[in-house]
């Protein structure tokens, strides 16, 4: 890795970020492609490109978790780290800065919203969105190995069952 200009080089094939490290910084690319792959038991998932403006790794400058993803250079790239103290501070110098971040952020949900819809369809799962509720239920307490949910949302969900009865 060379530290030259602004910035830090990375070469084809580095890995910028691993997933499952603690991250407290987020990145922007000024020159170079990257990939961002999601590792599981069965191997590597590509779920983006990204190019010279995009940023990565924003979600560690608002939470305490670990990266969700590797990000590694396709090509020779240059990428730019911001820790959380400088990014607050310009965004006190530019609120826009934080406009802008919130803007991309909305893009990536709605652009993976969408991909999850699309899934569910093409496995013939058209489901509601009482069901897909009822689903991130059930997901939720099988993380958390118990029912987190308080009675207000338990009656909603026993309403949505009789609903669908």
């Amino acid at each position: 890795m060379s530290t030259g200009g602004m910035g830090k080089l990375y070469a084809k094939g580095q890995v910028v970020v691993r997933q499952g490290e603690t991250g407290d910084c987020m990145f922007a690319i000024q020159s170079g492609r990257l990939e961002v792959v999601k590792e599981d038991t069965k191997g590597e998932v590509r779920v983006a490109l990204l190019d010279q403006g995009d940023i990565f790794g924003e979600m560690a400058i608002f939470e305490r978790e670990v990266r969700s993803a590797t990000v590694r250079a396709l090509d020779e790239a240059r990428v730019l780290t911001v820790d959380k103290k400088t990014f607050l501070r310009r965004i006190q110098e530019d609120p826009s800065i934080a406009l802008n971040l919130v803007r991309m952020m909305s893009q990536r949900i709605r652009r993976l919203s969408s991909e999850v819809a699309q899934m569910r369809t093409v496995r013939g799962e058209a489901t509601t969105t009482a069901q897909v509720e009822e689903e991130d239920w059930r997901i939720k307490d099988r993380r958390k190995g118990k029912d987190r949910r308080g009675g207000a949302d338990r009656r909603q969900l026993a309403d949505r069952r009789k609903q669908k009865s």
